[in-house]
C-alpha cells in the first residue's frame, strides 16, 4: 500500500497499482513495479535445475542433524548443510528415461571429512527386522581409532523415512545389529555408514553400504 505523507501534492512511498514511489537522494521518484514471475517460468535448464535442487533438499532436510554437523567444514557463508546440498546436486543425480530425475544412492554422501572411513562395509537383513552391518576393523591405520563412533543411516524410499543410529557401534567392534521399527517391515532400504571421532570433531567420508529388505 502506498503512503502520501505530505498530502496529494507531495511524494508518496510504496506501491499503487503498477507504480512504486520511492525517495532517492532527496528526490521523489516513480518507477514501474516489477511483474511477479510465474513459478514455472524460466529456461528449460533453469527449470531442470530447480527440480534437481528440490529433490536434493527434500532428501537431505530430514537428516540435517547428520549432514549439517559432519559434512566438511563451513566455507565463508556456506554452512555444512549448504555444502552437502551442493555436492549431492552435482554428483548424485541421474536422469530418468522419459524425463525427470532421481538420486543415485550409491553416490550420495552424507558426511565428509579427514577421518579414515568405513572399510568393506556390508549389510544383511536378518529375521525380526534386524539389519546386520559388518565392516573391517581398520583401527590404527592413519587416523582411525578403535573408539571411533560408527554412525549408520537407513532410508526407505517407499515411505521417504530415515532411521539414524548415532552412534550405532564403535569402529573396533566391526559388527552391529540394527533393530528397525515395525513400520519398516517389508521395505527395501538404503544404508550408509560413516565414522566419527570419539570427540565428534572429525568425520569420515560416508560409505554407501548397500540395500536390503527389512524382514
Amino acid at each position: 500500500m502506498g503512503k502520501i505523507p505530505d498530502g496529494i501534492f507531495g511524494g508518496f512511498s510504496g506501491r499503487v497499482g503498477r507504480v512504486v514511489g520511492y525517495n532517492w537522494r532527496g528526490e521523489d521518484l516513480l518507477r514501474k513495479a516489477p511483474r511477479k514471475r510465474p513459478k514455472d517460468s524460466g529456461t528449460e535448464k533453469q527449470l531442470e535445475q530447480r527440480e534437481k535442487f528440490a529433490l536434493v533438499m527434500k532428501f537431505l532436510t530430514p537428516i540435517q542433524d547428520v549432514v549439517g554437523v559432519y559434512f566438511g567444514n563451513k566455507y565463508r557463508s556456506k554452512s555444512r548443510f549448504n555444502l552437502a546440498v551442493g555436492y549431492n546436486l552435482s554428483y548424485a543425480i541421474i536422469d530418468l528415461v522419459g524425463g525427470g530425475f532421481a538420486l543415485d544412492y550409491s553416490k550420495v554422501l552424507l558426511s565428509k571429512g579427514g577421518l579414515r572411513g568405513m572399510e568393506s562395509g556390508t549389510v544383511v537383513a536378518q529375521p525380526g527386522r534386524i539389519l546386520e552391518l559388518n565392516w573391517t576393523d581398520n583401527s590404527g591405520q592413519g587416523s582411525a581409532a578403535a573408539d571411533d563412533l560408527v554412525l549408520a543411516v537407513v532410508y526407505s524410499a517407499t515411505q521417504e523415512l530415515f532411521q539414524i543410529f548415532d552412534p550405532a557401534a564403535l569402529r573396533g567392534e566391526a559388527t552391529i545389529q540394527l533393530s528397525m521399527p515395525t513400520y519398516f517391515s517389508g521395505d527395501e532400504v538404503q544404508v550408509w555408514g560413516t565414522m566419527v571421532s570419539a570427540d565428534r570433531k572429525v568425520a569420515a567420508i560416508s560409505s554407501y553400504i548397500g540395500t536390503a529388505i527389512v524382514t
